[in-house]
């Protein structure tokens, strides 16, 4: 359950900032960040806490090699399934989506990853004395 939680956070994140529908930061700064400007500013500060957040414990979990299998492996799966004929993309809007997925599982795993490495292993991360 912590796995899914940290993966919902993720996709969540990632999909208030853009999303291809109308209801997105994005969308909605570029409309409205001359007369709102305060709010976009703290909104924008909010969803960058987040991916620092984010990138920082994936950064710090997997590092950038294991961020690139990581999403090297969603990525073949996502080509396994496209060569199966389980997946098209024809539809622009899906492939957003499924885009804003793959990647929000990149992050939920390099969050989650310290906790299903002790699980597996039972071994503990420590954090470097010198941070």
């Amino acid at each position: 359950m912590g796995f899914i939680l940290r993966w919902l956070f993720a996709l969540l994140l990632l999909t208030a900032t853009w999303n291809p529908t109308q209801w997105n930061f994005s969308r909605w700064a570029q409309d409205n960040w001359q007369d709102q400007l305060p709010i976009t500013v703290l909104a924008a500060l909010v969803l960058l806490i987040g991916y620092v957040i984010y990138l920082r414990a994936t950064l710090r979990s997997i590092g950038a090699f294991g961020m690139v299998l990581v999403t090297a492996l969603v990525g073949a799966l996502i080509w396994v399934l496209w060569d199966f004929g389980l997946l098209s993309f024809q539809n622009p809007t899906f492939t957003a989506w499924l885009g804003l997925f793959a990647v929000s599982v990149v992050l939920g795993i390099g969050l989650s990853w310290s906790i299903i490495r002790r699980r597996l292993t039972g071994q503990y991360d420590v954090d470097d004395p010198d941070d």
